[in-house]
């Protein structure tokens, strides 16, 4: 007979530190799981708190979640999620890969440092801060950019109603703002790999470049594939503060900044549609899930080492 493992001292101070945790995900990622029904009814507050308001409620099934393919905006909405979403994957590892590979060749550790945070300051900032700053150079009247275009005799340019640039805008800010990020998680794992590795490489002659093409690449491979499949669960998601502060909401702009976030916003300010609200959440959720689900299968398929389970 196998004999019963007794409760430890160890296993009772670990239980007791992981308990704050524990209580910390219960209240704030388990328990509001249960609203996800109110995508299924026709949600109105009333008298006696959320509970009484939620039982009040009248079931509708599947009528909150045909707002979001209903509208003229729907294919739009959903192709710019879906496209600035791709970019954004492709940048967030292209830009921190190679800034990642700059500083870790600096010597200098006090300039490596600096650099660095230099780097990761504006991923601290909010994006309203942001937004107050790029007004400050595309303000059409008392703007940076079109105080020089005037100055050099050309016709100031109305920002906030062309949507040429704003693609170009939205996918360099965030960039901007966000490599500090993952800068700093690449850098992280460069600083884990055996040195005996560039050691020999030199030994036999290898240069620079064959040293990145042939050890640190591939040795970063598997953080670079994590990286991609976690961003590949948010491709439905879209950050709200990028696509409404940055434009400022403007209403000549939606044909390229309006994402499911933001319509969701418009929506709900516009009908007060709690249920809408929670439905488009809940579809972001559970296409998020499949997208990460099917990534990671993919990965598996491929390449089974590096897939997250």
């Amino acid at each position: 007979m196998k004999k019963k493992k007794r409760l430890t001292r160890d296993d009772l101070e670990l239980m007791i530190m992981a308990t704050p945790t524990l209580v910390w995900f219960l209240l704030f990622s388990f328990l509001p799981m249960l609203g996800v029904l109110i995508a299924f009814k026709n949600f109105h507050i009333s008298g006696g708190g959320f509970i009484n308001s939620f039982l009040n409620s009248p079931w509708v099934g599947f009528k909150n979640f045909e707002f979001l393919f209903s509208t003229n905006e729907a294919f739009t909405i959903t192709r710019n999620t879906l496209l600035y979403n791709l970019c954004f994957i492709v940048l967030d590892v292209a830009v921190p890969v190679t800034f990642a590979l700059m500083l870790h060749e600096i010597r200098s550790r006090r300039a490596a440092k600096a650099y660095q945070t230099i780097l990761f300051l504006p991923y601290f900032l909010s994006w309203v801060v942001v937004g107050s700053f790029l007004y400050a150079f595309l303000s059409p009247d008392k703007g940076i950019i079109n105080h020089m275009i005037t100055q050099s005799g050309g016709t100031p340019v109305s920002w906030y109603t062309n949507t040429k640039p704003w693609p170009f805008l939205l996918i360099f800010i965030r960039t901007w703002k966000e490599m500090g990020y993952g800068t700093v998680i690449y850098l992280a794992s460069l600083a884990g790999i055996d040195t005996t590795f560039y050691e020999a490489a030199v030994i036999d002659g290898a240069t620079k470049w064959q040293q990145i093409k042939f050890i640190t690449l591939p040795l970063l491979r598997s953080i670079v594939v994590i990286m991609m499949i976690m961003a590949t669960g948010k491709i439905f998601n879209a950050s709200f503060g990028l696509f409404y502060q940055i434009p400022r909401d403007s209403g000549a702009l939606y044909s390229v900044t309006n994402v499911i976030d933001t319509y969701v916003y418009h929506a709900m300010m516009g009908m007060g549609e709690i249920g809408m609200s929670a439905a488009a959440a809940l579809f972001q959720s559970v296409m998020g899930m499949i997208m990460l689900l099917g990534s990671n299968w993919l990965v598996s398929k491929v390449d089974n080492e590096n897939a997250l389970f």
